[in-house]
């Protein structure tokens, strides 16, 4: 709308040049013609005179000749028809005259008319540009305290990081102070202390820990994220700018719609960055792994394989939009304006972008190779390793002179794109971004093949693990081992430096030892003797409790005796009431005939004799061992009733616990989801806020150019107006 406005506005503006032109001349007729009608007025005033003196003449002169007279009619005669082509020209001059004047007229009053259109049109036309101006100034305004916003955060930032950096530094130096004080320390214990230097086969082939490799590996990987990084933010920039090119030319899609082959590539474009982001994300993952206590070797980093598949995804979206940038280049040679240089250089572009997606998928390949022996082990000797870093490095150069090529080819289109009459300053801002994006692309990829060729010495090396003088590659189990060893050296360096106990000598350390070794060997008796002693504890348990019954029994059978044996006294002295003489010799007579009773049961039935007072004692015995029973089948009972409450109490407790653990698991996977997903959608606002900020920027940029422009059409309009208003009042 705007554009067409534009042109309407300079067509109009060419129209009133032509007019006032035109109008200037009318002017310069009319004042030529003024100037002759007086010309010829005074000549006929002049005429007129002399005719006057004539007459006079004449009539003086009639008593003269008749041959004064003649000539006096001659000469009238001749004045007569002077007179009357005076009178005719005077009046075609006239004619002339009115029809200029009317055609003047008619005009003016067409160009008043025009006039006050194009007020019209430029009161319309300012009303736009100032709702723009208000809009744009508006966001002009938020992106300014936006930025002063962002560059106080940066400065303190930068004051945060000058202060980190300060302190980092001053710990580093106490560090490195308390560092070689341990060294020299540890020197000296070594030198005096352990004067051992085996050098058996076994010995010479244990890997050793190399504490100066890993602090280089995790030196390279933190430049490689920096160069990475540049990289990534290069290739948004061109895919991003390259999609506002694809919706400018050949075809305006403000204006009409493009070609369905450049909105699937403009589709595409759109999502580079979640290709081109995870490359940064895997190679930083990458660097993180790379510590002090790690072992960084080909088989042990298993992130290089996260950026191998990155970076083949990224590969495959190359691979997928090559197709549409060649068509794309073809559409572009297709249309009337494209002279042959520019069909030449689309041509060339075509072949820098072929290679280009070459290059970048013998990268692929090269780092898929260098990311399979942490897959796969013994995948790969050392020296093709050495062959595939060393392909790499001539990769990465030869990527870099691609892109170099691409740049400088781009640069002479647009040179070719500036002279065409149909560009415009959106296209020229697209175009100039597009080769800012390229320039950085190319210094980028020129940084990381310097830094890799810089570097290829230390990517090649075998010195750095492994076995002693071998070239044998290191696997996990032997790098587990070895941070093992390193650790147990660290903890004894630690130990030696504290004051320890007194050291057992070697003739009792053996000695313990052996008896140590016995007490082994002898466990397995000990658990026997253990488990025979428990079997006979619960045997004496159950004879404790037969035994305990047989007292029992003992007891009361005891009693009844001694109630027996004290009524036979007591039916004895009530018998005899006589003397005591008499009483005693009873008493003997008694005694000794129970004896003699007593001798004779045993001799004859003494079998009989324990059947008739077992037969007495049967009933008591029989209810006390009910009795015993029934109380020790009711504390069982008790107990086994606890035990099954218990029971049921743990049980609904462990299914409760398990409930309550199925839930918790539900919620952390249903709370993992939920934070990759926002992870995702963190990832994804930034991109679309970073990607939406550059348009805005561009956009800005080139709503200011244009305003610029406007307000210098339209002070030119007014000054024109102006002039014309003033010429029309002077006219009038």
């Amino acid at each position: 709308m705007l554009v067409d406005e534009q042109a309407s506005s300079a067509s109009l503006k060419d129209q009133l040049k032509q007019r006032d032109q035109s109008l200037r001349k009318v002017e310069q007729e009319m004042d030529s013609l003024s100037f002759r009608n007086q010309q010829l007025a005074k000549r006929v005033e002049l005429l007129q005179e002399e005719l006057a003196a004539s007459e006079a003449k004449g009539k003086k002169g009639k008593t003269k000749g008749d041959s004064p007279s003649q000539q006096g009619l001659q000469t009238q005669s001749v004045f007569d028809e002077d007179l009357q082509k005076k009178i005719q020209e005077n009046e075609r001059l006239h004619i002339q005259f009115y029809e200029a004047d009317e055609q003047h007229r008619r005009q003016e009053a067409q160009l008043k008319a025009r006039l006050d259109e194009l007020e019209k049109d430029s009161e319309q036309h300012q009303a736009v540009v100032d709702g723009l101006t208000t809009k744009y100034m508006e966001t002009i305004e938020r992106l300014q305290s936006d930025k002063a916003r962002l560059e106080v955060r940066v400065s303190s930032q930068k004051v945060h990081s000058v202060s980190c950096s300060l302190c980092s530094q001053q710990q580093l130096r106490r560090c490195q102070s308390e560092l070689n004080r341990q060294v020299k320390q540890s020197s000296s214990v070594i030198q005096e202390k352990v004067p051992f230097n085996d050098t058996s086969e076994q010995l010479s082939a244990a890997s050793v820990f190399s504490l100066w490799v890993q602090l280089k590996a995790r030196d390279v990987a933190g430049q490689a994220v920096g160069f990475v990084q540049d990289l990534v933010a290069a290739l948004l920039n061109f895919h991003s700018y390259t999609e506002q090119r694809v919706h400018i030319y050949p075809l305006d899609s403000s204006i009409e719609p493009v070609s369905p082959l450049n909105q699937k590539f403009s589709q595409y474009l759109h999502e580079n960055a979640a290709y081109v982001r995870p490359l940064e994300d895997s190679l930083q993952q990458l660097h993180q792994s790379i510590t002090e206590d790690t072992v960084t070797v080909l088989e042990t980093v298993g992130k290089l394989r996260n950026f191998a598949e990155n970076f083949s995804s990224y590969t495959h979206f190359l691979q997928k939009i090559l197709p549409y940038q060649l068509k794309s280049l073809e559409e572009e040679c297709e249309t009337p304006l494209c002279t042959t240089a520019l069909a030449v250089k689309n041509q060339e572009l075509q072949s820098d972008m072929k290679r280009v997606t070459s290059m970048f998928e013998k990268l692929q390949n090269y780092i898929n190779l260098l990311a399979l022996p942490s897959v796969q082990q013994d995948a790969m000797p050392q020296s093709s390793t050495s062959a595939v870093f060393t392909q790499l490095a001539a990769c990465l150069h030869s990527l870099h002179d691609a892109i170099k090529e691409m740049s400088k080819h781009y640069n002479q289109k647009a040179t070719l794109e500036q002279e065409l009459p149909t560009v415009t300053q959106k296209l020229r801002t697209t175009t100039e971004c597009l080769l800012g994006s390229l320039g950085s692309l190319t210094n980028s990829t020129g940084k990381i093949a310097t830094f890799f060729s810089n570097n290829l010495d230390f990517f090649t090396s075998s010195t750095g693990y492994g076995p002693r003088g071998g070239t044998v590659a290191l696997n996990p189990l032997q790098a587990e081992s070895m941070l093992a060893n390193k650790k147990k050296a660290a903890a004894y360096i630690h130990a030696i430096r504290k004051p320890r106990p007194q050291s057992v000598p070697y003739r009792e350390a053996l000695s313990n030892r052996r008896i140590l070794t016995s007490s082994t060997e002898s466990r397995e008796g000990l658990t026997q003797q253990v488990q025979q002693s428990q079997e006979k504890i619960a045997r004496l348990e159950q004879e404790k409790e037969h035994w305990l019954l047989e007292a029992q029994l003992g007891k009361v059978r005891l009693e009844k005796e001694n109630q027996r044996i004290a009524d036979l006294e007591a039916q004895l002295a009530a018998a005899l009431g006589g003397s005591p003489t008499a009483h005693t010799a009873l008493a003997s007579t008694l005694i000794h005939s129970q004896e003699d009773a007593e001798t004779e049961q045993r001799a004859t039935g003494k079998e009989a004799t324990l059947c008739t007072s077992l037969m007495g004692d049967e009933e008591s015995r029989e209810q006390l061992i009910k009795t015993h029973y029934m109380a020790r089948v009711g504390e069982l009972t008790t107990q086994l009733q606890i035990s099954d409450s218990k029971a049921v109490h743990f049980h609904s407790e462990c299914r409760a616990l398990a409930k309550r653990l199925a839930i918790a698991e539900k919620s952390r996977e249903t709370l993992s989801e939920e934070v990759k997903l926002a992870n995702q959608n963190i990832t994804r606002l930034q991109d679309e806020l970073a990607t939406t900020k550059r348009s805005y920027e561009d956009q800005l940029s080139m709503m200011s150019d244009h305003l610029c422009s406007m307000n210098e059409t339209l002070s030119k309009q007014r000054e024109e107006i102006d002039t014309l208003k003033l010429g029309s009042k002077v006219q009038l």
